[in-house]
């Protein structure tokens, strides 16, 4: 009962004072293109001059073909380093501890030293299939998720361990405190310690790829990779903001800048990255 109680606190949605579900909004900023295959975007908070990263596959998503790499862009779009990091198979979820970039690439996790800019390790994930989407707690303790087995890897001291297994089409993944939000076919999922889930929203036309929590109410965005991208409130409601599955622009994993309320999303198959301004 105390876990619940927590829960509830923490995304604001204690009985008698659920917020009200507001309409939301995006507009579109700016395009980045010619980038072959971008999978995730993230936002990088650096204190001088804050950057994105964007996971290139440029070519099959499930192939270790050596020919996936990282770039990096300014926050107005512009190409810093089209190529900062190259030698990849097919990478996809990014997140950040200490310096360290940690990079879902098929069957391993890749872990690069940003300052250096080079590949320190890959830490091969026993069973796994297709590694989608990773997030970092503030303690360091690494998840990496797996779409093809419906199970989430923990990685500590680099050190991987099964976490959570029937998890159905696990895919897109949030830490925070002792929690993890977990993106499972057309349903956003909160894993406290006990490991028992709850649902937080659900009724997504097509199966979650990117999640990025906001920072009131436990709020959130979400997106699907046809070509779709969802505002969450606190109160579990889901509204479409972008629909572009008809003209076949995906929209895989976003990125979120907290400060300005942008978001990254990278339209893979059309090999451009779009930002958008969240009203």
């Amino acid at each position: 009962m105390k876990y619940w109680i927590y829960t509830l606190s923490l995304f604001g949605t204690l009985l008698g004072s659920l917020p009200a579900s507001a309409q939301h909004s995006l507009e579109q900023l700016w395009q980045t293109p010619d980038l072959p295959t971008p999978e995730s975007v993230l936002y990088v908070a650096d204190k001088n001059d804050p950057y994105l990263f964007v996971s290139l596959i440029d070519g099959e998503g499930n192939v270790a073909d050596g020919k996936g790499g990282i770039a990096k862009l300014a926050t107005d779009g512009s190409v810093i380093e089209k190529e900062w990091l190259v030698g990849l198979d097919a990478p996809k979820g990014m997140a950040i501890f200490e310096g360290r970039l940690y990079v879902a690439d098929i069957t391993t996790v890749a872990v690069i030293d940003i300052k250096e800019q080079t590949l320190l390790k890959k830490i091969p994930i026993e069973g796994a299939v297709f590694l989608n989407d990773v997030t970092i707690n503030s303690t360091g303790v690494v998840y990496v998720s797996d779409t093809r087995t419906n199970k989430v890897h923990r990685i500590i001291d680099d050190v991987p361990s099964l976490y959570l297994e029937n998890v159905a089409n696990a895919n897109g993944l949030k830490a925070f405190g002792p929690s993890l939000v977990v993106g499972a076919g057309p349903e956003l999922l909160l894993f406290g310690a006990d490991k028992k889930p709850l649902v937080l929203a659900k009724g997504f036309a097509q199966g979650i790829d990117g999640i990025e929590m906001l920072a009131k109410r436990g709020e959130f965005i979400v997106s699907c990779w046809p070509g779709l991208v969802y505002y969450v409130s606190g109160d579990g409601k889901i509204q479409v903001l972008i629909d572009s599955q008809a003209q076949k622009i995906n929209t895989a994993d976003i990125g979120y800048d907290p400060n300005t309320n942008q978001v990254f999303v990278p339209n893979f198959f059309k090999n451009t990255v779009t930002a958008y301004q969240l009203d």
